[in-house]
This record gives structure tokens, C-alpha cells and sequence, in this order.
């Protein structure tokens, strides 16, 4: 056989894991900023046919992992960004901390393309073919020889069903990093399949679908057909499934969500982290945001702040020794920007102390501020960030001199998880702080659903890649759960998006601003919103049957 899959063959046979490492770094940019999610597809359907061809499960795996180590490495490399703003570390050291996690993560594409290729042995032998190719063991087509051997229907169907296993497992494993799952290079009417399946789901349909594309180069139309049908049958009725729930409400007037009208006021103040805890910059950042939260008319809002938005201890208690301003200042600061009806959520911390009144860990928590300077509920971050916010094994590394790893001296403790504010006239809210909101199916306090979900963030560290992948993230969450997400970062992109995952207002990067509008409302819950991440498992299950039952149908 000639042409480019041949071809493509050869050069397999020679590199297979360095073509698979290419592959990789060709399939990130799928993924915000550059959003070039063909290329994904091709590279994953490349990525498929050198595990398919694998004579050995060793090798299946290395090409796995090969693939991974490409794929993460250039995708996380904001990342290396982030340790140009530790003063403590040396900034080059940022790129090793890339190349390591790249290492680690590439274990879970590693063990999907290893159990693929497992699934794809358990086929019986292949019967010579007509014209020297090779006849398909799912019984359907023909697959020419060599270039496609193994590519069969049950090893696509397998590869999809173990990704999705795979980065699910990711997204707990060792606390989880579920930063970029696949199904974040979605978008527009397809991500809609997200409220049945999920956002792990959703790598389950983009994997069929470069499967497809594979077998349709083979000219083997029947098997790709099928294998196409499922996305396509998935997202048209989630689509139908959005726009008949839409015309019931209409119908019956009955609009869940916040209270009609309630205004807000997101806060951008473009501060950078470079002057974000200098000391004498302090006074200047709180007057950027002081500046762009003044009020521009005396109806109540709901006024946003980013995480970590001020220095400043707001509860009482503390020994005194913790305060550079009495709380009762710190708060009135704030409440001097504030109409009588008004109420702020910011970010702050919260100190924990042990009985001798020593400082011994901290709270990442959202604070809420009543206009007339008391308190309302908190809540305190609860996916924290493995050496960024905590040091795992600090006594252990500390004695090996790596307790630089994690800025400051105090570790910060976690909350106790998802769970719903009650605002009053302003309706619930369900905080994720930060990277909390990558994780799918770990938002929301179901048992007491909100009306709208509040993500402050510190998007500061995270370079020029970072921001638009986690807004990415973001926006699957509203289409998962059918709620709105507002977003407030200090440098970008603040935004507001609606239940349906699209972007109603946004503030760009390294821009100071304010966003003023309405939270949009809420949908009833999605199918997604009740059941969680039984849905994608369930569906990768799922999956993984069919790809056995056509496996035995060859045998």
C-alpha cells in the first residue's frame, strides 16, 4: 500500500515513541489559547494506529506514555510561569517542575493505550484478505495491510471507554489534577453532550471521533459510521434534551435560579503577583479596587472581589501581634465602598491557632461583608494545591532543606468541601476557589443546589496559556450543572457565563476593570447534576462492553 499512511508506517516502525511524543505536543493544541482541535483529532487518530500496530503490550505502553509526556508538557507549560514569581526558587527550576509532572501525568494516556492494545490482542488472528490486505476481525471491512493492522472496532471503542477511565482516576489520584481533560478542547454545540456525560464523557466522544477518522482513512465506511454515530446521536438529543427544558419553562413560567435581578459587580484591579504581597503596595492595590468598586447608583448589588483580594485579617480574636490594621478597619474600608443594601464576597484568609496562641495553619476562604461591617458565612478552600498551598511530607522535606517549595511558613488547612451560602435577596451561592473549579463533578453541594456558582481565582501566576484554559474549565462546569459561573481574578479573564457555558460578559487579560450586569439564571438541574461522575464512568463501562462484545464477535 502507498500514500501517507505507509509512509506514516514506516517512520512508526523506526521512532514509534518519539513520533508518539510529537504527536502529543501536536494534540495540546486543541486546547486554549490556540484552540486547534483539529489538529487534536488528527494526532490522536496517529496516536491510536502506533498503539494498534504495537506487537508488544510494553511497547503499547511506552507509546502511552510517550504520547502523554507531549501532550501535558506543552499544555501545562504555564506552570513554569508560576515559579518566576518565587522568589525563593530559581526560575528555571519552573520548566523541570513542568517536565516532571508531564512524567507522572503521561501514566494515565500510558495505561489507556496499554489496555486498548490489550483488548485489541484478545481479537482472533486475521484471515488473508482479497488484495493483500487484511480482513477485520469486528467482521465488518477490510483493513489494508500493514499500515492499519489492529486498528479494529473494538480497539477504538476500548481506547475511548479507558481514556475516560483513565482521566477520571486523574482527577482523584494522589488529590487529583484534572487540569485539561480532553473534553476541554469542546466547544460550542458539542460540549452540550457534557450534561449527560460529563466533561470525562465528552474525551470518550472526542477519542470515537478521531477513531473514526482513522477508519474512514482505511476506507472502512460501515465500522466508521458506527463509530461517529455515537457523538453525533449523544449531542444531538442533549441539544434536544436543553431546548425542550427551555420551552417548559417557558410555558409553564416556572424560571429556577437566583432572584430575578440580582446585580452584580465583578472586580478586576489588574494587579500583578509581582505586587500583590509587597508590602508597600498594599495601600495602591486596595485603591485600584476601591476605585472600580464605587457604586454608580444606590440599587443593591452583589459585589465580587478575586481570591486573596486583600492582606488584611478581617475576624477578631487574633493576638495582636497578627494585625497590620484592627479588623474593625480593615472591614470599614470596605464598607465605605458599599451602598446601605449592598453585600461583597472577597478573598481573604483566616488564621487557625493552637492553645499557646501561635499561628500553626491558615484558611484560603471567601469572606462575606455585610454593609454595615459584620460578617456573613465563609467558606474555606478545600481542594488545596500540593506545594503551592501545602507542602505533603512537610517535616520529611523540610529536613532535606525542600520546604522552599511551598511559599510562606504555614500551611494552609482545608474546608470540609462544596457547600451553599445563603445570601438572602441575592439568592445561594456555591464557591470554588481558584483550580477548584477544574473538577468535574465536585462543585456543588447537591443536597442544597445554588443558584449560581462564585469562582474567585489568582489567574496572576499562570502566564499567557493558563487563563483561557482555566476560563475553558470553567464554562463546562455552568454546562454540566446548568448553572451560572462568575469568575474574578485580579489580572484576567473575569467573566460571567451562562447555564449554557457561553461567556455573557468578560474582562481580558491585563486589564484593570469592572463588569456591572444581572446573574443570569440558573436551568433545572441537569441529568449530569443529579448523578455526577456515575455518568461518564457508567458510560466508559459502557463502552468497554461493546468493545468486548465485538471482540468476541470476531473470535
Amino acid at each position: 500500500m502507498t500514500g501517507l499512511p505507509t509512509r506514516i508506517a514506516s517512520i512508526a516502525d523506526r521512532w514509534p515513541k518519539g513520533l508518539a511524543l510529537l504527536l502529543g505536543l501536536i494534540s495540546a493544541t486543541g486546547f486554549a489559547p490556540l484552540n486547534l482541535w483539529p489538529l487534536t483529532l488528527l494526532a490522536l487518530a496517529g496516536w491510536m494506529l502506533l498503539v494498534a500496530r504495537s506487537p508488544r503490550g510494553t511497547r503499547a505502553f511506552g507509546i502511552g506514555w510517550g504520547f502523554g509526556v507531549g501532550h501535558f508538557a506543552l499544555g501545562l507549560n504555564w506552570i513554569a510561569t508560576a515559579f518566576t514569581y518565587q522568589a525563593a526558587m530559581p526560575a528555571w527550576l519552573g520548566w523541570i517542575a513542568v517536565v516532571l509532572l508531564a512524567l507522572y501525568l503521561a501514566i494515565y494516556p500510558a495505561l489507556a493505550a496499554w489496555g486498548a492494545w490489550l483488548v485489541s490482542t484478545r481479537v482472533a488472528p486475521a484471515k488473508a484478505g482479497a488484495a493483500g490486505g487484511l480482513s477485520s476481525a469486528d467482521g465488518l471491512s477490510p483493513i489494508p495491510a500493514p499500515a492499519f493492522a489492529g486498528a479494529t472496532l473494538s480497539f477504538i471503542l476500548g481506547f475511548a471507554a479507558l481514556w475516560t477511565l483513565t482521566e477520571w482516576l486523574r482527577s482523584w489520584a494522589f488529590t487529583g489534577f484534572a487540569w485539561n481533560p480532553l473534553g476541554a478542547i469542546a466547544s460550542g454545540p458539542f460540549a452540550s453532550a457534557s450534561i449527560w456525560i460529563g466533561t470525562y464523557g465528552l474525551g470518550a466522544l472526542i477519542l470515537l471521533i478521531a477513531g473514526g477518522l482513522l477508519l474512514a482513512s482505511a476506507r472502512r465506511w460501515k465500522a466508521a459510521a458506527l463509530v461517529a454515530a455515537g457523538p453525533v446521536l449523544i449531542t444531538a438529543a442533549a441539544i434536544a434534551g436543553i431546548a425542550s427544558s427551555s420551552v417548559a419553562v417557558a410555558i409553564n413560567g416556572k424560571v429556577p435560579g437566583a432572584p430575578p435581578r440580582t446585580l452584580i459587580t465583578v472586580v478586576q484591579p489588574n494587579v500583578g503577583q509581582q505586587d500583590k504581597w509587597e508590602g508597600s503596595k498594599a495601600d495602591a492595590n486596595f485603591a485600584k479596587l476601591a476605585r472600580l468598586t464605587a457604586p454608580k447608583s444606590d440599587a443593591p448589588r452583589l459585589i465580587l472581589w478575586p481570591e486573596a483580594a486583600i492582606p488584611d485579617y478581617l475576624e477578631t480574636g487574633y493576638p495582636a501581634v497578627y494585625y497590620d490594621r484592627s479588623p474593625a478597619e480593615a472591614r470599614g474600608r470596605l464598607t465605605a465602598l458599599m451602598n446601605s443594601g449592598d453585600l461583597m464576597l472577597l478573598g481573604a484568609l483566616k488564621l487557625e491557632f493552637d492553645r499557646t496562641g501561635q499561628a500553626v495553619g491558615a484558611r484560603n476562604a471567601v469572606m462575606t461583608v455585610h454593609a454595615d461591617g459584620t460578617l456573613g458565612p465563609r467558606y474555606d478552600k478545600a481542594h488545596l494545591v500540593p506545594y503551592g498551598e501545602y507542602l505533603p511530607m512537610r517535616p520529611l522535606l523540610s529536613a532535606i532543606g525542600l520546604s522552599r517549595l511551598a511559599p510562606g511558613d504555614l500551611d494552609f488547612w482545608p474546608g470540609p468541601g462544596p457547600h451553599t451560602l445563603d445570601l438572602g435577596a441575592f439568592g445561594k451561592a456555591g464557591l470554588q476557589i481558584c483550580y477548584e473549579i477544574i473538577f468535574s463533578g465536585q462543585v456543588v453541594d447537591r443536597a442544597h443546589r445554588p443558584d449560581f456558582i462564585f469562582n474567585p481565582s489568582n489567574d496572576a501566576w499562570f502566564g499567557t496559556w493558563g487563563p483561557p484554559q482555566h476560563l475553558a474549565q470553567a464554562r463546562l462546569r455552568a454546562i454540566e450543572e446548568g448553572l451560572p459561573v462568575i469568575r474574578a481574578t485580579p489580572t484576567g479573564i473575569s467573566a460571567v457565563i451562562d447555564a449554557d457555558g457561553r461567556i455573557v460578559e468578560a474582562l481580558p487579560m491585563h486589564a484593570a476593570g469592572r463588569i456591572d450586569t444581572i446573574i443570569p439564571k440558573a436551568h433545572a438541574p441537569t441529568l449530569f447534576a443529579r448523578y455526577g461522575n456515575m455518568l461518564p464512568v457508567g458510560f466508559a463501562l459502557l463502552l468497554l462492553a461493546l468493545a468486548i462484545a465485538f471482540r468476541r464477535r470476531g473470535r
